[in-house]
């Protein structure tokens, strides 16, 4: 396990701003030379710390029309059941457990309206949902 330094810490910070910073910048902005930040980016990528490089791209400038949050009520010990059922579900995100109220957050994306009334109307008749609230998102910030 790798223990982080502040410069590890600043490095990562400045890649979460832009993933695609050349080395050079890097080591400029962090007045090291560009050795030193090619090694500790090799070591994070070795440790896992970092995983890789990607994008970030708007939500709302995407293929789907329709984006929301569902919070899922599950009874009892159902839960393994519906996680299955609902990761059966083409319009599903993504699916995360969670504590308090609700027992599972699902991230639901839909071409349209009508599609995302059908998706709905698909989660609610899973057997082991008790309960369910839906928010659409409306733009991300």
């Amino acid at each position: 396990m790798h223990i982080f330094d502040t410069l590890d810490h600043k490095l990562i910070a400045l890649l979460r701003e832009d993933g695609r910073a050349p080395i050079s910048k890097l080591a400029t902005i962090l007045d090291v030379s560009r050795a030193t930040v090619q090694a500790r980016l090799d070591r994070l990528l070795d440790s896992g710390a970092v995983l890789g490089f990607t994008i970030r791209a708007r939500e709302d400038h995407g293929p789907d029309g329709v984006q929301a949050i569902m919070m899922i009520e599950v009874s009892g010990r159902s839960t393994t059941a519906v996680i299955k059922r609902l990761r059966g579900l083409p319009e599903l995100r993504s699916l995360h457990s969670t504590n308090g109220k609700w027992d599972l957050i699902a991230q639901l994306s839909a071409a349209n309206l009508s599609d995302f009334d059908r998706v709905l109307r698909e989660v609610r008749v899973v057997d082991g949902i008790t309960n369910s609230e839906t928010s659409i998102l409306l733009s991300t910030i």
